[in-house]
């Protein structure tokens, strides 16, 4: 600090009341009790005295330690009497700055510091330590750290201990361990066992726990005395990274340097083995914790047991309970809560409900814990109704549920597509006093924008802000993601609006919904200016961004800006997805650059990547839609079932369509080259030559290839769907898909799936082309499928005959 600013501020100066004779005593305790006692002081006080009052404020304020709302009202009233006397007395300054700092008044308080640095009064190094612990237990970091350096700046030290104490603890808990650091060494001689105890839990929080043995070494004897508490830290420190070796290194050398471990110490190590399933290990240390006589909790043990839960230990009700009570522990709600989690994590949710009613039947007080993994369960397996009526019986037991447990119920029912009884259960929710957040809003929000309900999706956000209920980015992003998918962009837009407007922070899902409107909308200059945006945020790009927009110049057949911004995304550290190729495989189609659409596929095998149903499906109805290609969209069905890639409708039927759109006398080319050896074309020609049309033959070769595949669920959903349309089946499915079941080992269950009656010739031709199925099936299937055929045959000519 320069000389010239020292200069400046006014010293304190000694208060003219000491020493404190009795007369100056009874005036004060006269004052304290008018102040206390009487609205109307103000006009009671002796005028004359002003200037003693001003004296002997910084005993009023003492005093008057409990009443903040009085202490104000005599600083107001001696300032706007006595200003100039009041402002030079430090001490009487610094007395109202500690009433100030005890009661929280932070406004009051930097009015008063603003005013004395103007006026360049310094106050006590006491008064601004307590300001500095005020705001540092209160999380004003910043605040803090300005009275530290004002500190520093006035009296070149640090302030008193137990605030240096408090804001090295704020730096821990944000995480800011170089600042910390830094109060600690200007700290140094002040600082006491704690402050390296606070230091030292940072280090090791954030696995810097070599670095904290370090610290201690170096401050050993230097106002560092080592104690029980430093190792519990360096121990807790390994622990926590996994590394109970050095962990036990530790716990051997306290005890050789004379330490006695505490429970806390065992307490560490125990969890530690646990955690790396050493049960031996945990089991060696809790019978050393009951031979030194240190009392366990049913805390610790619940601890034990949960932890061998974790590790795959199937659940034995009885026999926990026994082990916590042989330890001389009763067993809490705690240890009933961990037993009905791993319960119904092991499905057995009535056995969980059993142990519940116990808990109740023994006094215990359930709380949201005890029901809550009840409750998922029920939801995960689609219970809704229990799940409902356990909801219901915690408000029976008296058990308020809490905003956990009503989300957890709403996810369920949203997931499972029950949306009015998901907004029933809001409603429900807020009428028993539990306020939705803005979590379980977004979660109606997009069940809803997802089964085409925008417009309460709306409503829903409109009450939210009703409610003041803050939506936040994610709440934003499903409102816009949800009326671009119903075509109302302006809608969109007006939401994204009010986002920036409110503040919200928008990011890189916000973004990626606005350029997907832009994109739909054909505004692809938008688009693009709106990823300009993201950067000048920050925010970077991902394969979601670039893939929109590669996809929405795709359909504008602009294939050069589009390769121009996949090159663009090369660039970057993003990589492009299977969408991002699969839009550049369907532009190139669509061109009829069936050769780069090729490459380009094999680009995307390249790159490990695994392409999707809509990848395959392009190229197919893309070869498909010509009869001189039909070969090629052959391949890739065939491909697309050996890469285990299930087929959707579309592709079906574009496979379909191009048989049947194929011009009359029109020949398909004999399979070759990357065709050899297909078993589509197989039955195909082997049909044709039987006299089936070209649509016949297809279909039915269609439901072969994915029987022999494995895919006999998809054939049966496919075949249905034709039979609804009019579409017989024909002996050579049924043949295949019985096949088909015998493979996934479900033989029995073909009747469910497949409507086909077949008469004396029809099994005849199924047995024939089951001849030529079981080349592509293993003997067991085989046989199976064999028997399985002739006794339905038999059947079938018992009935004839009868």
């Amino acid at each position: 600090m320069s000389k010239t600013l020292l200069s400046r501020i006014k010293p304190l100066t000694t208060p003219s009341h000491s020493p404190i004779t009795p007369k100056l005593k009874k005036q004060v305790n006269d004052t304290v009790h008018l102040l206390k006692t009487n609205p109307n002081w103000p006009n009671l006080l002796n005028h004359d005295d002003d200037d003693q009052l001003v004296d002997i404020s910084p005993l009023l304020f003492d005093r008057i330690h409990d009443d903040v709302e009085t202490g104000v009202k005599l600083f107001d009233w001696l300032s706007n009497r006595r200003k100039d006397e009041l402002f030079s007395n430090g001490f009487a300054c610094s007395s109202f700055l500690k009433l100030l700092a005890r009661h929280r008044v932070f406004d009051e308080i930097e009015d008063v510091l603003g005013n004395l640095r103007r006026e360049n009064v310094k106050v006590t190094r006491e008064a601004l330590s307590y300001v500095l612990y005020a705001y540092a237990e209160s999380g004003r970091l910043e605040k803090a750290l300005e009275v530290y350096e004002y500190v520093i700046e006035l009296y070149d030290s640090v302030p008193d201990v137990v605030a240096c104490n408090s804001l090295l603890s704020l730096f821990v808990k944000r995480k800011r361990l170089g600042d910390a650091r830094k109060v600690y060494d200007e700290m140094r001689e002040r600082g006491d066992n704690y402050s390296t105890c606070i230091l030292l839990k940072g280090m090791c929080s954030e696995g810097k726990v070599e670095e904290g043995r370090k610290l201690i070494e170096e401050r050993w004897g230097k106002g560092c005395v080592p104690n029980i508490v430093f190792y519990n830290t360096i121990i807790g420190g390994y622990c926590k990274m996994g590394d109970v070796e050095n962990a036990s290194l530790v716990f051997k050398e306290l005890k050789s340097k004379g330490f006695m471990p505490t429970l806390e110490t065992f307490g560490t190590m125990i969890n530690g083995f646990c955690k790396k399933g050493d049960f031996a290990a945990s089991d060696r240390l809790l019978k050393e914790v009951k031979e030194r006589g240190l009392v366990v909790s049913v805390w610790f043990l619940n601890n034990i047991m949960d932890a061998k839960y974790r590790h795959g230990s199937k659940v034995e009700v009885a026999e926990s309970i026994r082990w916590i009570v042989a330890n001389g522990c009763k067993p809490d709600i705690a240890t009933y809560n961990i037993l009905i989690n791993r319960l119904c994590k092991e499905g057995r949710m009535e056995d969980a409900v059993g142990l519940l009613d116990e808990a109740a039947k023994k006094g215990l007080v359930l709380n949201n814990i005890s029901y809550a993994p009840l409750i998922q369960a029920y939801c995960k397996i689609k219970e809704y109704d229990i799940a409902s009526k356990l909801l219901l019986q915690m408000a029976e037991r008296g058990c308020k549920p809490d905003i956990v447990t009503y989300g957890i119920l709403i996810h369920g029912l949203v997931a499972s597509g029950h949306m009015d009884d998901a907004v029933k259960m809001k409603g429900k929710m807020i009428d028993r006093g539990v306020s939705p957040d803005a979590a379980i809003y977004n979660m109606l929000m997009s069940g809803l924008c997802k089964r085409g309900g925008f417009s309460s999706a709306k409503l829903l956000f409109l009450e939210m802000l009703d409610r003041n209920i803050s939506p936040d980015a994610y709440v934003y992003a499903t409102l816009i993601d949800g009326f671009i998918r119903s075509g109302d962009f302006e809608e969109a837009k007006k939401v994204s609006s009010l986002s920036i407007e409110k503040g919200v922070k928008v990011d890189v899902v916000h973004h990626n919904a606005m350029i997907k409107g832009f994109c739909r909308s054909g505004m692809l200059n938008e688009a693009l200016m709106c990823i300009n945006r993201m950067a000048e945020k920050n925010l970077v790009p991902d394969e979601f961004t670039y893939s929109t927009i590669i996809d929405g110049y795709v359909k504008q057949q602009d294939m050069a800006t589009a390769l121009k911004i996949f090159r663009d995304m090369g660039k970057t550290k993003c990589k492009p997805n299977v969408v991002t190729y699969s839009s550049l495989v369907n532009g190139f189609c669509c061109q009829g650059d069936f050769k780069k659409a090729e490459e380009t596929f094999k680009e995307m095998q390249s790159c490990g990547l695994v392409p999707n149903v809509v990848t395959y499906t392009t190229l197919i109805r893309s070869f498909a839609k010509d009869g001189s290609t039909l070969e090629k969209a052959v391949y890739y069905w065939e491909l697309m079932l050996r890469n285990k890639c299930v087929p959707n409708e579309v592709s079906f039927n574009c496979l379909l369509e191009g048989f049947v759109k194929k011009k009359s006398g029109q020949v398909v080319s004999e399979p070759t080259g990357s065709n050899e050896g297909s078993l589509f074309f197989e039955f195909f020609y082997k049909l044709k030559s039987d006299g089936w049309s070209d649509h016949a033959a297809a279909y039915s070769s269609v439901i072969v290839s994915l029987s022999v595949h494995g895919m006999v669920k998809t054939a049966c959903r496919f075949q249905d769907r034709m039979v609804k349309k009019g579409f017989s089946p024909d002996p050579v499915s049924f043949a295949a898909i019985l096949h088909g079941f015998c493979v996934v080992g479900n033989s029995k269950q073909w009747k469910n799936s497949v409507f086909c009656n077949l008469d004396e010739k029809g099994f005849e031709v199924a047995a024939r082309y089951s001849l030529v199925l079981e080349r592509y099936f293993p003997q067991a299937v085989i046989s199976e499928a064999s028997s399985m055929l002739h006794l339905m045959a038999k059947n079938t000519d018992t009935k004839k005959k009868i």
